[in-house]
């Protein structure tokens, strides 16, 4: 005899209310001291496993590069190695009575593609603790993190507070803060391909500017919102006066077809495409003190910034949607030229 709907009906409301009782009954714990079930976790990693393979179709891996390494290993340290451990220290004895504990991810990074690495960086993971990428537009970002984690089985302690910065030494007579942004910022640490702004010789207004603009969320970088996060108003303005006393360095020397054409976009723009000139605005006698010096900068660093403006991903203080216009009818091709110009441009003293 078959079974008719309404008996099909009928187990399947007495099931859902017998889970229901069981669930309000108590009798579930949900204690991390005792831990997970084997066939639980079996099935929580198997979902999540599954959620990340089926999200990462289809996703574009961009091409890795060195100047990625820096930052991320940077913010891996002070924002990631608090749970996951790094080779310059081992995780917090707290952590591992975490539910699940968070792994050493030397030992779990080559069980995933790249792709599927963006996800979990990009996106988190529900119910582990992992949180999604501080800031959700900066996808550039977490492709950074990506192309370090791939390096990061082979990295030894040495190896490792090299890149992260971890060497630096803190100037005498200045503060911890100082210190921190060195590990990144040092200008000896930046060559060409570095996504990372050389903050020597900017003028004190940018400077404290950009560290509100963070601060606010104005902004976006999940790079910059934890090195930021604990800033107060006069230890921003210290760090300000700090750089903008520093002085500038020209990074390198540049010339050929790529910087000749830079040259004439920023000395001239083009009319014809309604683009201004750079140096109407930037690195000229008398510009305004919020507009930042781009001279001497890396021409990585340059380009990565006019994508993101061009993108509508980069935000900042408050003449943004000045240079927001400004480069709104750039074309991929004319960043990399910009980018080389101003990089062998050397800065106004």
């Amino acid at each position: 005899m078959l079974i008719g709907w309404r008996h099909i009906l009928g187990l399947v409301l007495a099931g859902a209310l017998g889970a229901f009782l069981i669930a309000w009954s108590g009798i579930i714990g949900v204690g991390a001291s005792t831990g997970h079930w084997k066939a639980t976790d079996w099935f929580l990693h198997w979902v999540m496993r599954s959620s990340v393979r089926t999200a990462a179709i289809g996703t574009p891996v961009p091409a890795f590069t060195e100047g990625m390494l820096p930052m991320a290993a940077g913010h891996f340290e002070g924002g990631c190695a608090i749970c996951h451990g790094s080779p310059a220290r081992p995780r917090p004895d707290s952590v591992r009575n975490m539910l699940p504990a968070p792994p050493d991810l030397k030992d779990k990074i080559a069980g995933w593609s790249d792709a599927e690495l963006f996800q979990i960086v990009q996106h988190g993971v529900r119910f582990t603790g992992m949180p999604a990428w501080p800031a959700a537009g900066r996808e550039d970002e977490a492709w950074a993190m990506v192309a370090f984690l791939r390096r990061y089985p082979a990295l030894d302690a040495e190896a490792y507070r090299s890149l992260a910065g971890l060497a630096e030494t803190r100037p005498a007579g200045t503060g911890d803060a100082i210190g921190t942004c060195n590990g990144c910022h040092a200008p000896e640490r930046l060559d060409a391909q570095s996504l990372i702004p050389d903050l020597s010789g900017q003028s004190a207004t940018y400077l404290e500017q950009a560290l509100l603009a963070y601060a606010e969320g104005k902004r976006a970088s999940g790079i910059m919102a934890v090195a930021t996060e604990r800033l107060n108003h006069e230890e921003r303005r210290t760090l300000a006066r700090h750089y903008a006393a520093q002085p500038a360095r020209l990074r390198q020397s540049t010339s050929g077809e790529d910087a000749a054409r830079g040259e004439t976009i920023a000395l001239n723009g083009d009319p014809a495409r309604r683009i201004p000139a750079c140096l109407s605005c930037h690195d000229k006698a008398g510009a305004n003190p919020a507009f930042p010096r781009l001279s001497g900068q890396p021409a990585a660093y340059l380009e990565s910034q006019l994508k993101l403006f061009t993108g509508k991903g980069r935000g900042g203080g408050p003449f943004r949607d000045v240079m927001a216009k400004a480069v709104a009818n750039l074309e991929a091709e004319d960043m990399a030229p910009l980018a080389a110009y101003f990089a062998g441009r050397k800065p106004a003293d």
